[in-house]
Order: structure tokens, then C-alpha cells, then sequence
């Protein structure tokens, strides 16, 4: 059994009374993630507002609940900023939204994306004009056209169905960018269903390019993304918005399976981003994002698709 394998499926307490057996911890329980809790009274720092969508997807894929709660576990290692995390696509106090530095969305996309809904693109573009960061991770990255035009002007890109493409392929970061977002990061490889082919603006103004790679080109489906056999694709960007607020977006399309938050440079590039949206300054060796892989097995959604199976971090073996 490999060190990793045997810290992830730590599911029993190590610490019983006497006599007692070990407690057995569900990682369905999500009953002791705090939601929707804002900071003191005194707090002066940034206020990060953590969505987290329904359940969606297989086990280990689309967890965005233990997701969200891994990366408000992430931020609170950092100083100057407070995540407040909601669920099931919306805050049940709106108001959270208008005093959020920065806006973070982890759910489905298209045309079931919660932001979407009703006159929320309305409520939220006013969030957008007084400055707030706009945050999209994985599928919530992805908007229909209608929708999506609004968007470019949040955070300067989009998945764009029938445009992008969205298949499961190891990305090779061979190189990155100077800039706070990449602060301690370092190149990588990791396998996850990275989006690329996005619809960015026009003559990707106030977009800087994050990650980058080459697909394969076989995983090219759509007739933009065939038209760009062998290039280089961009699978996560920031934003400067080019507004009266000077406000700052980001999007991250890898994020489908759950195990990659054990991976160091996966997490850091997520919070440096969440950071710099915020504008928060951003660590010159960037974000403190210490993780326990046993996490992984934590606050999962019970999806009822067969017997529970502990997620592994990346590269580990039974």
C-alpha cells in the first residue's frame, strides 16, 4: 500500500476513548462545513464568496461541495481575506454577493448555470461594475452565447458550446508566465478535462494567458479547434477588465476530477488567482495552500452510483 493510498482512506477517527471503538466518519457527512458564515464585525480584510453547485457527474468528478470546502480551507491559510462558502448554485442570502471582493463559482455551466437564471446576469453585473472579482472553475466556465457576450466583459473569455472543446487529456506546463497568479508554481503535467478553445475577446485584449499546452490533436472536435491542429491552447487566463472599477476575472477550466486538489501547483494557481481578482496581494512565493490528502475523502455529495470508493491523489496506487 502506497504512503498517499493510506493517508487518503483515513476514514476512522485515530483517537477513541477507552474501551470505545474507532468512529467511523462518513464522506458524505457535510454537516460541519459552516455556510454562509461573514466574517467579524471588525474584519477589514477581503471577502471571498465561494459558490459551490448541486451535485452533478460521477463520484470523484464534479465534486464541487468537498471542492469548495477543500479551497475555503485553502484561503483561510492566508491572511487578509475570509471565504464565505454557499451551496446548491445560489447563496440563500444574496446579499453576500454585493459585498464580496471577489466572486468564486464552482457548478455546472450552460444553460442550467445558476447565474443565469431569472435577472441574476443583471443583479451580478452590478457586482462586476463596482469592481468585485469574478472567479469560473471547470464547468462553470461554460455559457451559451446569449449569455456568454455579457460575460467576455467579466472575465474576458468563455467556453463556448459547438466552439470549444472540453475532452480528457494529460496537459504538459512546460512553462509559465510572470506573473502574482503563477507565484510558486512550477511546470507540470496533470490529466483532467481541460476546456480549451475558448471565446475570448477580440484581439485578446486585457487577457493574460495562465496555463498553457498542446493537445493532442485528436482530442480536436469542433471546427475551430480543428482548425488549430498542433497549436498551443490556453486552459486558464486572467482578466483586467478595462472599466471605471479596474475589476479582474479569471477562468480555470480543469477542476473535473476531484483528486487534482492534491496536487500542490493545481491549488496554488487557483488561489494566487483568487487572490489577485480580490486584489489582495499575492505571496512572492506564493499562496500557503498545505493540504491533508485525506481531505479528498471529505464532504463528498452522495451521488448513488455504486459502492463509495476513496479518491486517490494523482499517481497513486493501491
Amino acid at each position: 500500500m502506497s504512503r498517499f493510498f493510506a493517508v487518503a482512506v483515513i476514514l476512522t477517527s485515530t483517537l477513541p476513548g477507552a474501551g470505545q471503538e474507532p468512529r467511523k466518519l462518513d464522506p458524505f457527512d457535510q454537516s460541519q462545513v459552516k455556510l454562509e458564515v461573514e466574517p467579524p464585525a471588525d474584519f477589514r480584510g477581503k471577502r471571498i464568496l465561494v459558490v459551490a453547485g448541486r451535485a452533478s457527474h460521477s463520484p470523484g468528478e464534479h465534486e464541487f461541495f468537498a471542492g469548495c470546502a477543500i479551497l475555503c480551507d485553502l484561503l483561510r491559510q492566508n491572511p487578509n481575506v475570509f471565504p464565505i462558502m454557499a451551496r446548491d448554485g445560489w447563496p440563500k442570502n444574496e446579499k453576500l454577493f454585493e459585498t464580496a471582493d471577489c466572486i468564486v463559482l464552482y457548478m455546472d455551466g450552460r444553460g442550467g448555470h445558476p447565474a443565469v437564471q431569472g435577472r441574476r446576469l443583471e443583479f451580478l453585473q452590478k457586482q462586476i461594475d463596482r469592481g468585485a472579482g469574478w472567479v469560473n472553475l471547470h464547468y462553470a466556465v461554460d455559457y451559451l452565447p446569449k449569455h456568454g457576450q455579457q460575460v467576455l466583459g467579466w472575465m474576458g473569455g468563455y467556453y463556448e458550446p459547438d466552439y470549444s472543446i472540453n475532452p480528457h487529456w494529460d496537459a504538459e506546463i512546460r512553462s509559465l508566465p510572470k506573473h502574482p497568479i503563477t507565484r510558486g508554481v512550477r511546470p507540470f503535467t496533470l490529466r483532467d478535462e481541460w476546456y480549451y478553445g475558448m471565446r475570448f475577446v477580440d484581439d485578446m485584449k486585457g487577457v493574460i494567458p495562465i496555463l498553457q499546452a498542446i493537445p493532442p490533436d485528436a482530442t480536436r472536435r469542433t471546427a475551430y479547434t480543428k482548425s488549430r491542429l498542433g497549436q498551443i491552447e490556453t486552459l486558464a487566463w486572467a482578466y483586467e477588465r478595462d472599466d471605471k472599477a479596474q475589476g479582474r476575472g479569471f477562468g480555470f477550466t480543469g477542476g473535473h476530477f476531484h483528486r487534482n486538489w492534491a496536487d500542490e501547483n493545481f491549488r496554488r494557481i487557483v488561489v494566487n488567482a483568487i487572490l489577485w481578482c480580490a486584489k489582495e496581494d499575492v505571496p512572492e512565493t506564493g499562496a500557503k495552500v498545505d493540504f491533508n490528502p485525506a481531505d479528498l475523502n471529505k464532504n463528498l455529495d452522495r451521488k448513488g452510483k455504486g459502492e463509495f470508493k476513496p479518491i486517490l491523489p494523482p499517481g497513486a496506487k493501491p
